[in-house]
């Protein structure tokens, strides 16, 4: 007889909303249980209004619930330990533990760990005094990449273009604090020049088996100008993506990746997102993330063939190795709605409508949704809604994401017109 399980998701976001989207597909799930959730995930979850960040509270919510399967979707209770703290009451858990998640809360770790293990990555230095980084200023020329070393919700680099913008970005980050003490150290990086791209793996103690690659859309507005953001959309598969390319970043960067895992004594069990910059030289690390991305999950996670609890479930006990996954020929394009403002101050308790006016294979996932006193679903944050869509060719997939994206309302909503068009 097949086994019934239970889930809990931690998490609220347009990731969350993916992974119970998908694992809400699998025959053994019998139910779902999502801690905070949103609006979209309460059609297939039941929610629980507890922050994702508060480690105490989901400990508690997991010990009463007692869940056959933990899946932890945001960076930040993965670096609080969560993993950590709910192993230690016996619960099986998809995701890092807090020696691993070190790759995501601290750039200088992964950095360190990319050098010690020859995998190819910007030249880089380390500072903590402001002092001494403003004695360094265009130590690698511009633009000069300047990080905070902390998590800063996707939005701790800044790309600064000439000396007065580094001077700017200098003080915000170490002495205006505008990411808190992730920017208490920064790293300074050289600038890589090439194409971005997402390669998500899963990864347990003796593999690394990567997802079906993606491209991601970080800053604000069309033509890959403005502001960083947590990403305005993604694509899958990737446009840039060769047999030769996939070969090379499996040798050069996934092999190595692994083995320093082990050599390191890191037990990483979850997933391992890894930003590329395809370079002249080949492919580059940018950056190391602990979960799936988001919103490349949007898209990825649509193609995803085989069932992703197995999948879970595989890495948590060391045998992913055994795991045929497979994959949909269908390409995926996801266009994000924002909210006005994002991503600076964005206003919230916009209602929207028409969210049942859209095509019926076509999937809004929530990134920033809730409830209003009235039962209408209002925007609750600065990506509120990812349009999914599927096609047998890029074009076809690109086309009606946006034609359902349009049908789509509430008030000051904003969403780039170029996603699946590549930048050089």
């Amino acid at each position: 007889m097949e086994q019934k399980m239970k889930i809990l998701i931690v998490g609220g976001g347009g990731r969350e909303h993916a992974i119970a989207w998908k694992l809400a597909q699998s025959s053994k799930v019998t139910e779902i249980v999502c801690a905070p959730g949103n609006a979209g995930i309460a059609s297939i979850a039941r929610c629980v209004p507890i922050s994702a960040e508060d480690v105490e509270a989901q400990v508690h919510l997991a010990e009463a619930e007692n869940p056959d399967l933990v899946v932890i979707g945001p960076e930040v209770p993965l670096a609080l330990g969560l993993t950590d703290r709910l192993e230690e009451k016996g619960l099986r858990v998809f995701g890092p533990n807090k020696k691993c998640a070190q790759l995501e809360a601290s750039k200088a770790f992964t950095k360190d760990f990319l050098l010690r293990h020859s995998i190819p990555t910007a030249e880089y230095k380390v500072f903590t005094n402001v002092e001494d980084l403003r004695a360094n200023i265009g130590m690698y020329g511009y633009p000069m990449i300047l990080k905070a070393d902390g998590l800063a919700a996707g939005k701790g680099v800044i790309i600064a273009q000439n000396e007065a913008e580094a001077e700017k970005g200098i003080a915000l980050l170490m002495e205006e604090k505008a990411f808190g003490e992730a920017g208490a150290k920064v790293v300074v990086e050289e600038c890589l020049f090439g194409t971005e791209a997402s390669v998500l793996c899963f990864v347990d103690g003796s593999a690394i088996v990567p997802m079906e690659s993606a491209q991601d859309y970080k800053r604000i507005y069309d033509e890959d100008k403005g502001p960083n953001t947590g990403g305005m959309g993604t694509y899958s598969p990737s446009l840039l993506f060769t047999e030769d390319l996939e070969m090379e970043i499996a040798e050069r960067l996934l092999k190595p990746t692994l083995e320093g895992f082990k050599e390191d004594g890191l037990d990483f069990r979850g997933v391992l997102f890894i930003g590329i910059m395809i370079t002249e030289e080949g492919p580059k690390v940018i950056e190391f993330n602990n979960r799936f991305g988001d919103p490349e999950a949007q898209s990825i996670l649509r193609r995803m063939k085989s069932d992703l609890l197995d999948v879970m479930l595989a890495v948590t006990e060391d045998r992913l190795s055994e795991e045929d996954i497979e994959w949909l020929e269908d390409h995926a394009v996801c266009v994000v709605m924002a909210a006005s403002g994002y991503p600076d101050a964005y206003e919230k308790g916009k209602v929207i409508s028409a969210l049942d006016q859209v095509d019926a294979d076509v999937v809004v996932f929530h990134a920033g949704t809730a409830f209003d006193d009235a039962g209408n679903v209002v925007s609750a944050g600065g990506r509120v809604l990812g349009v999914s869509a599927l096609g047998a060719t890029h074009e076809e997939a690109r086309a009606k994401a946006y034609a359902n994206a349009c049908k789509i309302c509430f008030e000051g909503a904003q969403y780039r017109k170029d996603i699946g068009i590549i930048y050089s």
